[in-house]
């Protein structure tokens, strides 16, 4: 089957914008029922006025309702971004702080909801060797030296959960539901060079799996998605290559910089020496 590689915006959003596939997604991830889901798409125009242009960066926002451990159900917001660099680590920072000053209107009262993260990255991490990590909290008893079944409200929207997926390093492997929801970012068995489309190879014996499966051979196969798709890719490219060549050009003030502060430095060092010669014979004078 030909799939649309859901690492591009377009089709990432058309596939969370269906609520089953969405449901499947974070209740895969979070490993809790996701029992109800509102999202609320958030899209950016990222402006640099060095670089004279605007990126559009996207994420997505979920207010969702999930059964916890404990059977208790909580309304908690859940972000979703994606990453092909390193160097969006800022943009996730910025977006993770917007979160923690919002807000929630709940039964006509404000209240504040405990966030989850999750990245979606293209690149690997060096340290972390696994395709999905789920970095998690503990509540320690610092006295006792001893974890605490109980958790706060309080605490709960003071920290968060957070789980990171390296689409790098997914194995292939089609076992548990986790692994049949990662196989479709397996970036693999592209067809070309551009990597937008690929051969999705497993069978899709998994009802949630054929829903998302179906949703990424439409947008892979429809001109005007494939189309969107390439005018993502086109401007992520410019975007790039513009902040490569800002980078050069930073670089090249750094050494012609450098290069004068080395001239100065030798043209004091000069300086000096004659100063000394001059004290030098001066002395001599007064001796002789």
């Amino acid at each position: 089957m030909i799939i649309a590689n859901p690492m591009y915006d377009v089709v990432f959003k058309r596939l969370m914008e269906n609520d089953r596939a969405a449901k499947f997604f974070l209740s895969t991830m979070l490993g809790q029922k996701v029992e109800s889901l509102e999202l609320r798409p958030q899209e950016f125009t990222h402006e640099d006025k060095d670089m004279l242009m605007g990126l559009r960066l996207f994420r997505l926002d979920f207010m969702a309702v999930v059964k916890t451990d404990t059977g208790e159900s909580k309304k908690i917001l859940i972000e979703v971004q994606k990453a092909k660099e390193p160097t969006d680590l800022m943009r996730f920072r910025n977006y993770l702080a917007e979160q923690y000053k919002k807000q929630e209107i709940i039964q006509n009262e404000k209240t504040t909801l405990p966030i989850t993260t999750i990245y979606i990255l293209g690149f690997t991490l060096p340290e972390v060797n696994t395709a999905c990590v789920h970095v998690a909290r503990q509540y320690r008893d610092k006295i006792n030296e001893t974890v605490m079944d109980k958790k706060n409200d309080f605490i709960e929207c003071l920290t968060h959960d957070s789980y990171v997926v390296q689409v790098r390093r997914i194995t292939g492997k089609y076992k548990t539901r986790l692994d049949k929801l990662l196989s479709v970012f397996e970036q693999k068995n592209f067809i070309g060079d551009s990597e937008i489309i690929k051969e999705y190879t497993h069978e899709t014996d998994d009802e949630d799996v054929k829903i998302i499966a179906d949703i990424l051979h439409h947008a892979g196969t429809d001109p005007d998605s494939k189309k969107e798709i390439e005018n993502e890719q086109e401007a992520l490219r410019t975007f790039n290559e513009m902040l490569e060549g800002r980078e050069k050009k930073f670089l090249k003030t750094i050494e012609e910089q450098s290069k004068a502060i080395t001239e100065k430095d030798k043209l004091l060092e000069e300086q000096r020496k004659l100063i000394e010669k001059l004290l030098g014979e001066q002395k001599d004078n007064k001796d002789q």
